[in-house]
């Protein structure tokens, strides 16, 4: 199962079996998760719970791991605003959070893991998708009981999205100590504590947008028509192709030469292609170019402005 080892050991307690995984590490030293920790987030979950089976939990449960004194608190994603990814590369944005525990809890203990992911779905617990960073957060005690961390999620269009993640995401942390039990092998889970917190915070992903303007001809006369044509298209993560992005409202502006100001001149609708037109009447040289408010999965862009001279 392409999953983070932790949760992967931890889901292998409650609903899979005998699966092995890497051993543990250690949370807040900025260390690199195992390789390739979420391939497919879209098999992030299976089965039964692979990470609420820990809630509520007391050592007196049969295989059940205990629960920790651990809370999160000020949780933030990308300083609140939405991540917009294109069709390749990587994209990585903060996340920071605080960490509230008792005072027998270690967060720094190398048998300690700590960690903040984003996933959508209907819980952490079942996820349809899941992404978290590529390294571990680094986390500074602030009192004896409080702990400052920061940390990424990372994401790597090409290889773990689909069109079906541009929508809201939450944000959930955990915290496992396995309090020198070997993950690798048969675990003992009632020697292990857990803790959990779902739904911190909410993020928007987001499909990179982009738009462009041509104004013709160049040079125009005066009273003349000008035609402006572009085009509107965004990343289709199931193609790894940006794609026009079709019955779009999108505004024609105009900035007179000299002024840093641009104003609407109409409003059209992109084609079945992302295609886009428009026609205005010839006056003075200045700037025209397209603007797209965005929506929802989409973000907003304007096309650069193309100079046209009016003779």
């Amino acid at each position: 199962m392409p999953v983070r080892a932790t949760v992967a050991a931890v889901a292998g307690a409650m609903a899979l079996s005998a699966l092995a995984v890497p051993a543990a590490q250690a949370a807040g030293n900025g260390t690199r998760h195992p390789a390739d920790p979420l391939k497919a987030p879209h098999t992030a979950a299976s089965g039964r719970s692979a990470f609420s089976a820990f809630a509520g939990a007391s050592p007196a449960d049969s295989g059940a791991p205990y629960p920790l004194d651990v809370t999160f608190g000020s949780v933030k994603v990308n300083k609140g605003r939405p991540i917009v990814a294109g069709t390749g590369g990587h994209v990585s944005v903060p996340v920071t959070f605080k960490v509230t525990h008792g005072a027998g809890v270690d967060l720094g203990a190398e048998d300690v893991e700590l960690d903040l992911a984003v996933y959508r779905g209907a819980s952490f617990a079942a996820p349809d998708a899941l992404l978290v960073g590529d390294y571990r957060p680094t986390c500074t005690d602030t009192s004896a009981t409080v702990a400052s961390c920061a940390g990424t999620i990372d994401v790597h269009p090409a290889d773990r999205l689909s069109n079906a993640d541009a929508t809201g995401w939450k944000a959930a942390g955990y915290v496992v100590d396995w309090n020198d039990v070997d993950p690798s092998d048969d675990v003992d889970w009632t020697k292990v504590g857990y803790a959990e917190g779902d739904a911190l915070a909410t993020v928007r992903l987001q499909r990179l947008s982009r738009l462009t303007a041509d104004a013709a001809p160049e040079p125009v006369k005066k009273g003349r028509t000008i035609t402006v044509t572009g085009k509107l298209a965004r990343a289709n993560w199931d193609t790894d192709k940006y794609a026009g992005y079709s019955a779009q409202p999108v505004k024609l502006q105009f900035r007179k030469k000299g002024s840093s100001t641009y104003t609407t001149v109409k409003t059209v609708k992109s084609s079945t292609t992302g295609g886009l037109k428009a026609t205005v009447t010839a006056s003075v040289d200045g700037y025209y170019r397209f603007v797209f408010a965005g929506t929802s999965t989409t973000p907003a862009v304007s096309a650069a402005g193309d100079f046209v001279d009016v003779k």
